[in-house]
């Protein structure tokens, strides 16, 4: 195939990998509680949901490995153990959440059917894509994505010329920081160091490219997705600025709903379940082979361990698809306050020339955000304020961010020190 249109094909395959439930529902509710501050909100949710997973993006074009190679300079023990959990949340939750997505939106509004029902049928052509993993980069690049960036289009463009009310004031503290915490909410920077794999994994298979040929593609496709996604989310996030004095609104999918509604009339609900569906399958499927992908390395690639993770991670969609879409988000907090921080720290490392992110640099660095991470996690679990003396001790703590000046401070001393030996 020709190259640059092959590197459009991954470019359109990658947005749309990472494209899915939570990228659609929480851009227009962001924005919507940011009101007349949605450009700080979105500079912040660009930062988290589209910067971080491009790098890691970029870093697979470095490395064309798997997710044992991000982490490995800390040491494998640590990359295997990394690796697990990163693919257990990744298969447990946002997996799952696309079919609940899909599910509110695209089906339970028009079809007397069940949850079960459906997302039986969904795990079902997820798996299908997944047992025929060559044809993806082809199929969701060509035919997929080009569908639900049309359908996008339509609804911010109609949407962002409508004569409506003043917007309302952000009722965010921060409305940065905040956008930054709503983007781990995107999963994109787990994504990043998920789909990446399935990109590199996928173009060796075609077997069409050497090294640097894929190193530029890869690169050159990820900075065209994060393009496409940095607009899309602006207007996604504009979109619901604009209407936050129209109207009033308390859930994520019912917001969405109704701009769609709104901006394309009785046809604007139909549109968006296409979309949804769309965006939704595309990403379970990244997520679900790229977790199959992994056990097969590290199973010797085995194709029975491969087609057995993917029926595995279809099952476990199939379940907890099941629950509603605020539950399955309000669960993903603590896990993503505790792996968040680690893997943007890993991904910025490995971008990072290597003579200033050496194997040294990895241990402390990833030891002092795991340390500093803690005390975002344990909040979820401890009695309200009980963390409160410990966290006033360190930077940005009361914004969920307390790990990044220690995680930069401790990347600038080791440094130092390393040059002075």
């Amino acid at each position: 195939m020709n190259y640059t249109k092959q590197t459009y094909l991954v470019a359109f395959a990658l947005f749309s990998l990472f494209f899915g439930a939570g990228n659609l529902i929480l851009p227009p509710f962001l924005g919507y509680n940011a009101g007349s501050s949605w450009v700080w909100v979105t500079l912040g949710f660009a930062l988290s949901g589209v910067v971080i997973p491009i790098l890691a993006i970029y870093g697979y074009a470095r490395l064309q490995g798997t997710l044992l190679d991000f982490a490995t300079k800390v040491s494998p023990s640590f990359a295997l153990l990394y690796a697990v959990i990163v693919y257990a949340i990744s298969v447990c939750l946002p997996s799952p959440r696309t079919a609940s997505v899909a599910y509110e939106i695209a089906i339970e509004p028009y079809f007397n059917i069940s949850s079960l029902g459906v997302s039986a049928i969904y795990f079902s052509l997820v798996l299908l894509f997944a047992l025929n993993r060559t044809r993806i980069l082809s199929f969701i690049g060509a035919f997929l994505t080009p569908l639900i960036i049309f359908i996008l289009i339509i609804i911010i463009g109609i949407g962002l010329f409508a004569d409506l009310a003043p917007m309302r004031a952000s009722i965010f503290e921060n409305t940065f920081t905040d956008g930054i915490l709503e983007g781990y909410q995107t999963f994109d920077a787990i994504g990043g160091v998920v789909v990446g794999g399935v990109v590199v994994i996928s173009l060796a298979l075609q077997g069409a490219y050497n090294y640097e040929e894929k190193k530029r593609m890869i690169a050159r496709s990820g900075l065209l997705a994060g393009l496409g996604l940095f607009f899309v989310y602006a207007g996604l996030i504009a979109l619901g600025a604009f209407y936050s004095g129209t109207f009033e609104v308390s859930q994520r999918t019912d917001l969405l709903t109704i701009l769609s509604k709104n901006t394309l009339g009785n046809y604007g609900t139909a549109f968006l379940g296409v979309l949804v569906a769309l965006a939704c399958f595309t990403t379970a499927v990244g997520i679900v082979t790229g977790t199959a992908d992994f056990v097969k390395g590290i199973a010797k690639n085995s194709q029975i361990a491969y087609r057995s993770t993917a029926v595995l991670g279809c099952i476990i969609g199939l379940v907890v698809g099941q629950f509603d879409v605020n539950y399955i988000i309000n669960v993903a907090l603590p896990a993503l306050m505790f792996i968040y921080p680690i893997t943007i720290v890993l991904i910025l490392l490995n971008v990072l020339p290597t003579k200033i992110a050496s194997p040294l640099v990895f241990k402390i660095v990833t030891l002092v955000t795991l340390v500093f991470s803690v005390p975002d996690f344990l909040q979820f679990f401890m009695v309200n304020g009980s963390l409160d003396p410990i966290k006033q001790w360190i930077p940005f703590a009361n914004n969920g961010l307390g790990w990044a000046i220690p995680a930069f401070a401790a990347f600038i001393i080791t440094n130092i020190i390393g040059r002075t030996k």
